[in-house]
């Protein structure tokens, strides 16, 4: 641990200013916060190995040693560009990374890190996505995994993390609980989160990067997205950061959030309303994005607001419709993918996304990870067939 202020190395540091190395087995500062890296350079376009068809292909960017990595070929994920509502739309379809989820960016850096630390167990505590990440890359890894799930996880869910040999611990009660749970149990086994561990940013924001490469090494007007923890969020910001600061990019894209309306902790404080004023907090069928209190709220409020950008609360049939509206263009999308889709509608017929700008809306999720929620969407289409 160091509190230098003047070293060029990259280093760790928490909200109260103190600072850690890298190599600190650690996974929050002293002060009980999340940590965040200092500010790393941004690449240029002749950085990237135009060989290697993973996100890895930016490991001029990545803060892990090539050594120790883990990879199952995440990342390179299409950007279908549909017509609209008058708008051309740029999906980014994050289902075809390994284990169909965003998840897998983020995992891939943080277990090749903790790899490189010689860790040998790790912890996860996930509604889902994460935790089928945790396991599957930890098998890639050859090291164990524990997933403590809450019991209303779909089953799917379960049964994928299960599949790579993970340990699953069911917990009931709210998504928070069961991170409280993860966290006492942290004492005894590495916690691998994808909520806490400041290197699985490291690897979210290559969706960022990707996008900028895409389009031309230019950078999107805006990128919508659906927030739980608010992972894409930062991640993007610290890409966008990144750029800007190497002279990649001239503009920051505006950030555009979506989350389910009774768990909008991000959008309301962004929009400075009480989140509590919302009263219980109702199930939702985006059970990705149902989390009250984000670890890194402070910073994902930050990042919306400097990129110039907006959040909104969605109600659940707007969720609903989403679910619909995707699949009938082609798109089978999980509900919590949705959310951003339902907030793309939001934001283009209140103006804030204008005609002729280029937007990209990224899908976390695959729709065959969440079959009972997606059958809940579509029963009445089944119920109508049948008859």
């Amino acid at each position: 641990m160091s509190n230098a202020s003047t070293t060029t190395d990259p280093f760790l540091y928490d909200r109260s200013g103190r600072h850690y190395d890298l190599t600190d087995p650690r996974w929050r500062g002293d002060d009980g916060t999340a940590l965040a890296f200092s500010a790393l350079p941004g690449i240029t376009p002749d950085q990237i190995v135009t060989s290697e068809r993973s996100l890895w292909r930016y490991q001029a960017a990545i803060p892990v040693d090539a050594r120790h990595r883990v990879s199952l070929g995440e990342g390179c994920t299409p950007m279908v560009p549909l017509g609209w509502d008058g708008r051309r739309v740029h999906f980014k379809l994050e289902w075809f990374n390994p284990t169909s989820s965003f998840k897998d960016r983020g995992v891939a850096v943080m277990v090749s890190h903790l790899v490189g630390q010689g860790t040998e167990h790790v912890l996860e505590d996930s509604s889902g996505n994460g935790g089928s990440s945790v396991a599957a890359y930890s098998a890639a890894a050859g090291i164990r995994a524990k997933i403590i799930v809450p019991e209303s996880t779909s089953a799917a869910k379960i049964l994928q993390a299960r599949a790579y040999g993970a340990q699953i611990e069911l917990v009931g009660g709210t998504r928070d609980q069961v991170s409280n749970e993860a966290i006492r149990q942290s004492e005894q086994i590495a916690y691998a989160s994808h909520n806490w561990h400041p290197f699985f940013l490291q690897g979210t924001k290559t969706v960022a990067y990707e996008m900028w490469e895409d389009l031309g090494f230019s950078a999107p007007d805006n990128v919508v997205l659906v927030a739980g923890a608010g992972s894409n969020i930062l991640g993007c910001d610290i890409a966008f950061s990144e750029l800007l600061a190497a002279g990649q990019i001239e503009h920051r894209p505006r950030l555009l959030v979506g989350q389910p309306e009774h768990w909008a902790t991000i959008a309301d404080t962004v929009n400075g309303l009480d989140p509590a004023a919302r009263g219980e907090r109702v199930p939702t069928i985006a059970e990705g994005a149902s989390i009250a209190h984000p670890t890194r709220l402070p910073e994902a409020v930050e990042a919306i607001r400097r990129s110039g950008g907006a959040a909104v609360a969605v109600p659940e049939e707007a969720i609903r419709a989403a679910v619909r509206k995707l699949a009938s263009r082609g798109l089978y999308a999980e509900p919590t993918s949705c959310v951003a889709t339902a907030a793309l509608d939001h934001f283009i017929a209140d103006g804030t996304i204008g005609a002729g700008e280029t937007t990209v809306v990224v899908l976390t999720g695959a729709g065959v990870k969440s079959s009972e929620k997606m059958i809940s969407v579509f029963e009445q289409d089944i119920n109508s067939n049948q008859g």
